[in-house]
């Protein structure tokens, strides 16, 4: 039984990593406004679709992946300056509902405009497994893991070496303090929703090989994005990307010793279980300090 268990491992990771990525954009934009923004997983799917038009238009792939990042952070730049900022004074609840209002917006264009079907984006170098301590491994895989790890890393310098990640740093401390100091607000919480764009467009060109990509992939995504975020504690980016790989292994687990039919759910009560245990997440403070 225990036989497959390298296999499950290597599927949860492949598909925890978009969930982290997808985590990691929920965070941005929270720590940075305060907001809980529930059009992430429409990133997710802009990056998936968005790749497959340009390269059905004969862009090169990774010509037609950048393009594809490229526009949804603008598509988060402009949800931000036209959606976001106009009620940004509003209670939270309403501006979550906001969000869910734009969510579905995009989702609704984006049907209009290319439909209902499923698309396939092609595996960056080839479909031969590779066979690595007992699993077949999917090389589309590997590079998922690896781009994840990438964006980590850049994540990383970004917040501790550049003024622009040190400027986002100081809005989620103290946002008066922030604007005391020079800092401008509004331009950091539009740069956060675009750096969410982007995490969120990453995650989805990089899964779409894997998992086909269509309008309404955001949906799923978006929920566990979000609940790998709760698991990993809300507003701390290295929990949320951990959560993410966390949620996927649990899901493929769950899936393969269990059954397939209740994989989401699976997921999901084991989420349940921890927030009664440790309601700030497994890597969130004692209390729900905002860093």
């Amino acid at each position: 039984m225990l036989s497959g268990a390298p296999q499950y491992l290597v599927s949860g990771l492949t598909v925890g990593a978009t969930y982290g990525l997808t985590a990691l954009g929920f965070t941005m934009i929270f720590n940075t406004t305060g907001i809980i923004n529930f059009a992430q997983g429409e990133f997710v799917m802009l990056g998936g679709m968005l790749s497959v038009v340009f390269l059905k238009a004969g862009a090169p792939l990774p010509l037609a992946i950048l393009l594809a990042v490229a526009i949804s952070a603008l598509a988060g730049c402009l949800i931000e300056r036209t959606v976001i900022r106009p009620v940004s004074r509003s209670a939270p609840v309403n501006l979550v509902i906001i969000t869910i209002g734009a969510s579905i917006l995009v989702r609704g264009i984006v049907m209009l405009i290319w439909g209902k079907d499923t698309f396939a984006l092609p595996a960056f170098t080839g479909t031969k497994p590779l066979a690595i301590l007992g699993a077949a491994v999917q090389p589309q895989s590997l590079w998922v893991l690896f781009i994840t790890l990438l964006v980590l890393a850049a994540l990383k310098l970004f917040f501790s070496r550049t003024i622009h990640g040190k400027a986002m740093l100081a809005c989620a401390c103290e946002r008066k303090a922030a604007a005391l100091m020079g800092i401008s607000v509004e331009r950091m919480a539009m740069f956060s929703f675009g750096l969410s764009g982007f995490i969120g467009a990453v995650g989805g060109a990089i899964l779409a090989p894997i998992t086909l990509t269509s309008y309404d992939v955001g949906v799923m995504l978006g929920l566990k994005g979000f609940a790998a975020c709760i698991l990993g504690g809300l507003g701390n980016p290295f929990g949320a990307a951990a959560g993410g790989l966390i949620l996927g292994v649990l899901e493929s687990f769950g899936a393969g010793f269990i059954s397939s039919a209740y994989k989401d759910a699976f997921a999901f009560i084991v989420l349940l279980v921890l927030l009664f245990v440790k309601p700030t997440g497994l890597f969130g403070g004692p209390k729900s300090d905002r860093v």
